[in-house]
């Protein structure tokens, strides 16, 4: 199978410095934030004050937080190609829980603080807030949205979800967040009528624009330009099938090995979701490829997949690329389909590479006929990791065994969440340090 070139690309930003300046941006608009709370309160005098003080800034923090949460999600080219999808979506999840938590103190404190002014009881204070002040029903339909996001994004609640119901309720939040801007600037108090009000405007109108520009103009352009389908669906294991998309001009997608799309089969059964796939082969110009196994409804329902099906594409996402390489040996270490990524980096990353496979049976083992054709012609070391814990033993004496000077190697791993977690911890017993171990997760 021939890979595509690398295209010559512009010198990029290190991954660390983008992180970082991202980091930097939120945590000086939450600043920016206070600072309007500072400003705008002269005095706090008694319980009364100090509660309804405690509300406001919460309150103020929420409303900033909502939109650095949507923008987080927005899938700007940027973060998501030097930050990584899984790393934005542990802060976008971080976050979440955040957000959550400032608006259950923002309700609480200000339901008390005016209750002690007032002289009333929480309940009677509850009634009047929610059905006297303006645009507070529409509060308290954005909380409960959001709490009941919050609910379902739990990782209990998670696991009995499908990924397609539990996507579709998570798209609450947005009508959550709207919600919301109409209360803030009705009955914020902080923002007035000067320039924070126009600082707000401009914090949700921008992310309302950014939002539009990547999750919804960007694919519809794409879609418009590639006219991606189904070339052909292959066999390759128990459950597990092999993807192939032909199009128009796939050379200008950009893709990279390790990299993944957002994939939306326009059949009467998937066409409602777009599921994460991560290339399984490096991107060609006539073809990408994917290897999905039947995990789900959805990649359940991959195979039977007619030639000629049309496709819409969100992508290409992840920095799980040969731009996080910084020299030596290298591991690649997978899981299950979680090997799909590995296969398409051990054809393109330079230098000394060893792949290590994990499954339970040997008919488990994917694409066992392409890797030993790369260890032919590239001198890819390939090991299989055969069996169930009991069998395996220790994993991390296991990969000592199997790759010499472990400690040197920087480790491209990926697979089940539970073995992620095993993995790095036996990678980081064996003296592999955590800056050289690079993991992905495709979920959201």
């Amino acid at each position: 199978m021939t890979a595509l070139p690398t295209p010559a690309r512009p010198a990029a930003p290190h991954p660390d410095a983008v992180r970082r300046g991202a980091l930097a941006l939120v945590a000086l608009g939450a600043l920016g934030v206070l600072a309007l709370w500072w400003t705008g309160t002269p005095r706090v005098a008694g319980a009364a004050d100090w509660l309804t003080g405690a509300g406001r800034i919460t309150g103020l923090l929420a409303g900033y937080a909502a939109p650095v949460l949507l923008l987080l999600m927005a899938r700007i080219p940027l973060l998501e190609r030097e930050v990584g999808a899984d790393r934005l979506a542990r802060w976008h999840a971080y976050g979440g829980r955040y957000l959550v938590s400032l608006v259950t103190v923002h309700v609480l404190t200000v339901v008390w603080g005016y209750a002690l002014t007032d002289g009333r009881g929480l309940w009677g204070q509850t009634v009047e807030i929610v059905f006297h002040f303006p645009d507070m029903l529409k509060a308290t339909t954005a909380t409960l949205l959001l709490l009941g996001t919050g609910a379902v994004s739990a990782r209990a609640a998670r696991r009995r979800l499908g990924y397609e119901t539990w996507y579709y309720l998570h798209l609450a939040t947005y009508l959550a967040v709207a919600l919301g801007f109409a209360h803030q600037l009705t009955t914020g108090a902080d923002l007035g009528d000067g320039p924070a009000k126009a600082g707000w405007y401009l914090l949700y109108f921008s992310t309302a624009a950014v939002l539009a520009r990547y999750r919804l103009l960007g694919p519809y352009l794409r879609d418009r330009r590639h006219r991606l389908e189904v070339a052909e669906v292959r066999a390759e294991g128990p459950g597990v099938v092999s993807v192939f998309l032909t199009g128009r001009h796939l050379e200008e997608l950009r893709a990279e090995p390790g990299q993944f799309f957002r994939l939306q089969f326009l059949t009467p059964q998937l066409r409602w979701a777009a599921n994460p796939y991560s290339l399984s082969a490096p991107p060609h110009p006539r073809f990408l490829r994917f290897t999905v196994k039947g995990l789900g409804g959805h990649s359940a329902a991959l195979a039977a997949l007619a030639p000629g099906t049309e496709v819409r594409a969100e992508g290409p996402y992840g920095a799980f690329t040969a731009r996080r390489h910084r020299g030596g040996p290298v591991l690649l270490l997978g899981a299950g389909v979680g090997v799909t990524p590995l296969r398409a980096l051990a054809e393109t990353l330079p230098g000394e590479l060893t792949l290590v496979q994990r499954a339970r049976r040997p008919e488990d083992v994917l694409f066992r006929r392409e890797l030993s054709v790369l260890a032919a012609q590239r001198g890819v070391r390939v090991h299989e990791l055969l069996g169930g814990r009991a069998e395996v033993g220790d994993l991390g004496a296991a990969l000592r065994r199997l790759v010499p000077g472990l400690a040197r190697h920087e480790v491209y791993l990926c697979g089940p969440e539970e073995f992620t977690a095993d993995a790095v911890r036996a990678l980081r017993a064996a003296g592999v340090r955590a800056g050289r171990i690079h993991h992905e997760s495709f979920a959201l």
